[in-house]
């Protein structure tokens, strides 16, 4: 499945912080430089979702705040569970 988020990096600390609009929101430590922010955000969002770190890539938008990534072995379902019903239903 893929999933739009938002990244903040340089933040105070690791976190799924919910829905901006259409976008789930994550929060990061890493800074902007070397994918750092890019490697970190996969962990968190594997981490929320329960699957190894290597179940997330980023397949969008690598150099900007705006990505896609997509999670291998999880649906709809676990996805929902794990970050709520987006606003505008993006699945």
């Amino acid at each position: 499945m893929r999933i739009a988020v938002h990244v903040t990096p340089k933040s105070g600390r690791d976190e799924v912080a919910g829905w901006r609009g259409g976008e789930l929101s994550v929060r990061v430590t890493a800074p902007p430089e070397g994918g750092k922010a890019n490697a970190a955000a996969c962990r968190v969002i594997a981490a929320a979702l329960g699957v190894p770190k290597g179940a997330v890539r980023v397949v969008r938008g690598e150099a900007s705040r705006h990505k896609q990534l997509e999670v291998d072995g999880v649906g709809e379902a676990e996805a929902r569970a794990a970050f709520g019903t987006p606003q505008g239903g993006l699945f």
